[in-house]
């Protein structure tokens, strides 16, 4: 283990009483993603499995750690931050930790995984063991106790679907960013609102209460004030976070509001009809039960509108198995009791050499 370049954010562990976890140790949990960033401290579970709900020691959080939003140096900078925070308000010492699993927005190929890997390999003991995957793994395992099976759908400042079959296969259907497309995102939805104002200001488009909405919101006075305070800052979070805006005009009737919502849940459910259909999660008749794990604010009812619901109702049209999940814990504690799972799965083969 070496000190990294942030060394000092472990500092802590010189002034603190040596508490090394005895025999079981904790696990670490991450859920990286554009907005904010969660790391839990959770004991390493006794042979008797997960108590339920988890335990949390620690729990820290910090703003974003998506590379691809912030850059890799701040990224990581995040990352380190949060796990070192959530390790000191538990009062253990890195050298308790038996297992830590980051799952962050950004990871999208198995080179993420492995540059992360390495330099997570720079800040823990040799014993640790290190999972790296996509957020939206994270967000899977907190709907189905830290198995990898059936689809989980994030909606939040961006979007992805994400589904793993029993057998290890794996798809997923949207998550490139939102140059690339991701429409039901809250950034989709907010760009798409911004564009409206645009639009109907110039003659391109029909008139909408979300030009004085926005404005509003935005403490501006012009349509054309718009454009400036968009290209000020176009980070992902800061657009989305009008998606409220949107959802209140849509509420109050008006009908350009309604139809970028729309938009949104048409995207958003031909994702997950996308990963189902490649994974064959319904079997090969169509019919069977999988579950779909909902996260993310954009699918919480506000206003009126409940997009998680019409979401699974287009799903269900042609998927009449689906069994939508909201997680009764957060997606961190996800990504720690998928390094539990991953850990005694580890512990059976060793102890069973031929069981899968």
């Amino acid at each position: 283990m070496k000190r990294y370049r942030n060394g000092e954010i472990w500092d802590f562990e010189l002034e603190m009483p040596g508490r090394h976890g005895g025999s079981r140790g904790v696990l670490l949990g991450l859920d990286g993603g554009t907005t904010s960033t969660v790391c839990v401290c959770m004991a390493m579970p006794d042979s008797g499995g997960l108590p339920d709900p988890p335990v949390v020691l620690g729990r820290a959080v910090a703003g974003c750690s998506n590379h691809n939003s912030i850059g890799e140096a701040a990224a990581r900078d995040t990352l380190e931050q949060v796990m070192a925070e959530a390790l000191m308000k538990s009062g253990f010492l890195r050298s308790a930790v038996k297992a830590v699993c980051l799952a962050v927005s950004g990871v999208n190929h198995v080179t993420d995984q492995h540059r992360i890997q390495q330099w997570l390999r720079h800040i823990f003991p040799g014993h640790v063991k290190l999972f790296v995957h996509n957020d939206a793994v994270a967000a899977l395992a907190s709907g189905t106790a830290g198995k990898l099976h059936g689809c989980v759908l994030i909606a939040g400042t961006g979007t992805i679907a994400y589904g793993f079959t029993e057998d290890g296969r794996e798809a997923r259907a949207a998550g490139a960013g939102p140059i690339l497309g991701d429409w039901g995102s809250g950034y989709g939805i907010a760009s798409q609102a911004l564009t409206a104002v645009i639009k109907a200001h110039d003659g391109r488009g029909p008139a909408t209460s979300l030009t004085s909405a926005i404005l509003q919101n935005l403490k501006l006075s012009t349509p054309d004030e718009v454009i400036g305070w968009t290209y000020a800052d176009p980070s992902w979070a800061r657009i989305a976070a009008i998606v409220p805006v949107v959802k209140a005009c849509a509420a109050a009737g008006d009908k350009v509001a309604e139809n970028v919502l729309l938009n949104a849940i048409r995207e958003l459910a031909e994702s997950v009809k996308a990963v189902v259909q490649r994974l064959k999660l319904c079997g090969e008749d169509g019919r069977d039960s999988f579950p779909l794990v909902m996260v993310g604010g954009v699918l919480e009812t506000d206003n009126g509108w409940d997009m998680g619901k019409e979401v699974v109702s287009c799903v269900s049209n042609e998927f009449r198995g689906v069994i939508p999940i909201q997680p009764k814990v957060e997606p961190a504690v996800g990504a720690a009791m998928l390094a539990w799972n991953y850990c005694l799965k580890a512990r059976l083969e060793r102890i069973m050499p031929n069981h899968k």
